[in-house]
């Protein structure tokens, strides 16, 4: 930034024509002056765009929708008083106003500050009053007022502070005037302001006025969160009497529901509780294919998380849902469609809050209808030593491919690993695949139509065992649809053939015409001996149809023409005619 002047040194003119010999002391102090104020230009200069006066507390320094965007190095180290207010700061660096000592008051308020460093107030021992209202503060580094041990004035106003540690004050012993309004605080303790120097003196005097001075807060306009976890601050609140000084004493509740705009002095706080979990039924049996519905009841304060845990939540997800109670109990609702024998197991409903958690187990046995004897005890999950039983089965199959999909039950899902060994049934050495955890499914492309295959899933390094492997055929590659295109490609052929022979053919007699004919007949039947029994049966039948059609249109000819049908049957017994066929 630039500097200014914004003094104006007037001198009189007797001063410079004084000669040594009438010079008064009058001259010389005055002289002196003028050449300090030459010699020290920052004594005097303005930063570029702002305003500098002279008050009775000292220098002001004023900078308004200035789009400065950073604090200026060069501030004048004369200022007592610095508001650089709608100027768009970002942040306050280290030491943004340490070379300016004598610092009493600095207001920067409305702008975009985000970060305040901790030690940005560092050489400011002198500072009184600080006002950062209107900016975007989510966080205050409350041990930098270290460095100001005299501020009095603190505004915070409509920020974004959302935490008070409880030390926040601490560092504040001079502090009376504190604004957390407008911000986004909704949990607090009470020992934030029980640790505050100033507060444990005015505790002290409460009743003797005239003892200490009086204490301000401003704490309205936050969302407060009316559940155990506010009880402590509720209480401070309730019992905050003079010289501590509200400015808004209406605080009012955001939550929860049964809370919400209530006010402070309206409701009464239970202290916390960490969740107690239970069950009604705690061992469920059920038929295979039934649907199941597990339960579990909850209280705790403040309400807390609800998870069900089980031994195939990664392969099989079921949903669950939550009802609340009243304002500390909720039930929680595991349902299972149409159970299957490894759905069985123990089902653990866990809950959680800040204080600590609890979980009960539910105990889910499936019957067996092949069997009336009952199953054994489920267990947890199986060792994966034990080599447990894996569902699998087809999903999809094609042509050329298949997808694969499987289910198995293992003390930890969440690492198990699994191994494919897939190749053709009669081939000794299969391909092997491994298969990370939480993937139940493969799909194989690339096969070779009509040839039997065997696919097996095992766990990670371990061989196949019988119920673990599935043997299936791929289909034919021809297709119906590509059969029929074959059968007509056929057809028209003859129909060709048929429709190129020479009109001299015509001229055949009646006897002779159906030899020539039954021998194109013989001739198309040794071509097509390969082909099979229901193709050629078909395709025998068009032929036949088409040779009626010939016959027919023979016979007419033959009643019209009567000279050209015999040069035609002269021309048919030399046996021109027979080489077409």
């Amino acid at each position: 930034m630039e500097l200014t002047s914004d003094r104006h040194v007037l001198l009189r003119p007797a001063c410079f024509t004084c000669s040594s010999s009438n010079m008064d002391v009058f001259c010389a102090v005055f002289g002196m002056f003028f050449v300090f104020d030459i010699i020290t230009p920052g004594f005097s200069a303005c930063l570029l765009g702002c305003s500098c006066t002279n008050e009775n507390l000292g220098r002001t320094l004023l900078c308004m929708e200035n789009p400065m965007a950073h604090i200026p190095e060069n501030i004048p180290d004369d200022f007592t008083k610095i508001r650089i207010e709608n100027c768009h700061l970002t942040e306050l660096p280290q030491g943004s106003f340490s070379q300016v000592h004598a610092l009493e008051f600095l207001w920067l308020n409305f702008n975009e500050i985000t970060l305040m460093n901790i030690k940005s107030l560092e050489g400011l021992s002198n500072l009184t009053e600080l006002r950062l209202q209107g900016n975007k503060l989510t966080s205050i580094p409350w041990t930098a007022f270290q460095s100001s041990p005299r501020l009095k004035i603190l505004d915070l106003k409509n920020n974004q502070l959302d935490v008070l540690p409880e030390h926040a004050l601490r560092y504040l012993p001079a502090l009376t005037y504190l604004d957390l309004s407008f911000n986004k605080l909704s949990i607090t303790s009470k020992e934030v302001f029980t640790n505050w120097p100033l507060y444990q003196i005015a505790e002290k005097a409460w009743g003797k006025e005239g003892l200490v001075s009086n204490v301000v807060l401003a704490l309205h306009d936050n969302p407060w969160s009316c559940d155990c976890r506010l009880k402590g601050f509720v209480e401070f609140i309730h019992k905050v009497s003079p010289p501590v000084i509200l400015m808004n004493s209406y605080l009012k509740c955001s939550g929860p529901g049964n809370k919400v705009d209530k006010y402070f002095h309206e409701i009464q706080l239970k202290t916390c509780m960490k969740p107690v979990a239970s069950a009604a039924e705690s061992n469920v049996s059920l038929s295979l294919g039934a649907n199941a519905t597990l339960t579990c009841l909850v209280k705790a304060r403040p309400l807390s998380n609800i998870q069900w845990l089980y031994p195939l939540k990664i392969i099989r997800g079921f949903a669950s849902t939550q009802t609340q109670i009243d304002e500390e109990t909720i039930t929680s609702q595991l349902v299972i469609p149409s159970v299957h024998l490894e759905d069985r197991g123990l089902y653990t409903c866990m809950a959680n809050n800040f204080i600590g958690n609890s979980s009960v187990c539910i105990s889910l046995n499936i019957d067996s209808p092949v069997s009336s004897a009952p199953l054994p005890p489920p267990v947890p999950m199986l060792s994966s030593n034990d080599s447990p039983h894996i569902d699998i089965r087809i999903a999809k199959q094609t042509v050329y491919g298949i997808t694969l999909e499987w289910h198995a039950v293992t003390d930890n899902p969440a690492e198990t690993w699994f191994t494919i060994h897939f190749g053709k049934y009669d081939s000794p050495k299969k391909e092997i695949i491994f298969i990370g955890p939480g993937i139940n499914s493969y799909s194989v492309s690339d096969l070779l139509p009509v040839t039997k295959y065997e696919v097996c899933v095992t766990l990670k390094n371990h061989p196949p065992r019988e119920g673990q492997c599935i043997v299936f055929v791929t289909g034919s590659d021809i297709s119906q649809l590509e059969q029929r295109e074959r059968l007509i490609h056929i057809i028209v052929i003859v129909c060709a053939m048929v429709l190129a022979v020479p009109a001299g053919m015509y001229a055949c007699t009646t006897e002779r015409r159906f030899s020539c004919v039954d021998r194109c007949v013989d001739l198309w039947k040794k071509r097509r001996r390969h082909a099979e029994d229901a193709e050629g049966s078909e395709r025998q039948n068009t032929f036949d149809s088409l040779q009626a059609a010939s016959n027919e249109a023979l016979y007419r000819d033959s009643e019209g023409k009567q000279t050209k049908r015999r040069k035609s049957e002269d021309r048919c017994r030399g046996g021109s005619a027979a080489h077409l066929y």
